[in-house]
C-alpha cells in the first residue's frame, strides 16, 4: 500500500475509534431525555441546614437504640436495616414489632426518604421529624406508653444526657421528644445514595450498558413515567393503585384513612424507584415478591397493559442500575 493510501486509512481509522470513544447520538438523546424527565439525586436533602455533627451523632445513636422500644428487643434499624449493603429496609412482607406482632403495611426504605414529599405509604407524616416520632409510640411497632416515659427512659442514661447536651446546647431541657426526633431525622437526612443512572445522566453513556439503555428506552415508552418521574423516580405524588384495573387486595384504603376524602380510597404514596431492585418485596402489602412481578403487575394496574416477559426483564435490568453503589453486589 502506498504512503498516501496508507495515511488515508490510518487517519480514517483513527476517526472511527474517536467517535467510537463517545456516547452515540441515540445515546446522547436519552441522556437528555433522562435530565429532563428526572434529574440527578440533590446533594443535600432539605431540611438539614442547621445539622452540626453532634446531632448527626446524636441521631445515628438513638437511630439503633433498642431502648427507645418498651421491651428494648426494637430500635429504627430493626426495620430499617441501613447496616452494611442494608437497603434501609428488612426484606420482610410486614415487620414484626416489640411484642411479635406484625404491622399492616411493608416498611419503606429510608434511602433517600427526606426527599419524599411526605412520609409512610398514606403520607400522614410530613416530614423525616415527624415519621420518627410513630413508630416509637406505635402499640405494635416499638410501644413505648408516651412521649414523657421516651424522655424519662432515655433520659436517664448518662451517655445519652451528655450527648444531647452536646446537640442541643442552646436548649434548657435537652433531652426531650421533639429533639430526640429531630435528632433521628437529622442522621436520616444522610442516607443519600449514589448509582450509576446519576452518572449516565451527568454524561457518562458507559455508566449503562447497551441492555441497561436498552431498559430505560422500554421503561419511557412504556408509560412508566407517568408517575415515577423526578429525581428519586417517584417519591413526589400520591396515586391510586389500580387505576386501570383494581388491585386485588381491598382491605387497605390508603390515604383515606388520613383525608376521610372518598377520592383518596385506595390512593398511596408513589414509591421511589431508587434502590428498587434491593427494597422488595413490593407494593404497600409486601404481597409481590420480585422486581419483575412487580414491574408486570404495575403495568397491568396503572397503565392496562399486558407486558411481554421481554419487556418486563427489559425495564427490571434498567432499574437494577438505579441500585446504590455501596449497596451492589
Amino acid at each position: 500500500m502506498k504512503q498516501s493510501a496508507m495515511s488515508a486509512f490510518l487517519f480514517a481509522l483513527l476517526g472511527t475509534v474517536l467517535l467510537s470513544c463517545g456516547p452515540s447520538e441515540k445515546a446522547k438523546k436519552l441522556i437528555d431525555d433522562s435530565k429532563k424527565i428526572f434529574g440527578t439525586i440533590p446533594e443535600k436533602m432539605p431540611g438539614g441546614e442547621a445539622d452540626t455533627p453532634e446531632l448527626v451523632q446524636l441521631g445515628e445513636k438513638l437511630y439503633f437504640e433498642k431502648r427507645l422500644s418498651a421491651n428494648d428487643t426494637q430500635a429504627c434499624n430493626s426495620c430499617h436495616n441501613v447496616v452494611g449493603k442494608g437497603a434501609g429496609v428488612d426484606n420482610l412482607p410486614t415487620s414484626p414489632g416489640a411484642f411479635g406482632k406484625n404491622g399492616d403495611r411493608n416498611s419503606p426504605t429510608v434511602l433517600n426518604a427526606g426527599y419524599h414529599l411526605a412520609q409512610f405509604w398514606d403520607g400522614r407524616a410530613k416530614d423525616l421529624k415527624e415519621q420518627a416520632k410513630g413508630p416509637i409510640l406505635n402499640p405494635i411497632e416499638m410501644a413505648m406508653p408516651s412521649a414523657a416515659e421516651v424522655e424519662k427512659k432515655i433520659g436517664a442514661i448518662a451517655e445519652y444526657q451528655d450527648l444531647f447536651a452536646k446537640a442541643y446546647p442552646k436548649d434548657e431541657k435537652k433531652i426531650t421528644y421533639e429533639n430526640l426526633a429531630g435528632a433521628i431525622a437529622a442522621f436520616e437526612r444522610t442516607l443519600i445514595t449514589k448509582d450509576r443512572f446519576d452518572d449516565f445522566q451527568r454524561g457518562d453513556s458507559k455508566a449503562l450498558s447497551e441492555e441497561e439503555q436498552e431498559g430505560l428506552e422500554t421503561f419511557l415508552a412504556t408509560g412508566c413515567t407517568a408517575c415515577h418521574v423526578g429525581p428519586l423516580i417517584g417519591g413526589n405524588s400520591f396515586r391510586k393503585l389500580g387505576q386501570v384495573n383494581p388491585y386485588e387486595n381491598t382491605l387497605d384504603k390508603g390515604r383515606l384513612g388520613v383525608t376521610k376524602n372518598p377520592a383518596d380510597a385506595f390512593v398511596f404514596k408513589v414509591p421511589s424507584l431508587r434502590n428498587v431492585a434491593i427494597t422488595g418485596p413490593y407494593f404497600h402489602d409486601g404481597k409481590v415478591a420480585t422486581l419483575e412481578e412487580a414491574v408486570k403487575k404495575m403495568a397491568r394496574l396503572q397503565l392496562g397493559k399486558d407486558l411481554s416477559e421481554a419487556d418486563t426483564k427489559s425495564i427490571a435490568t434498567f432499574l437494577k442500575t438505579l441500585t446504590d453503589k455501596n449497596r451492589s453486589n
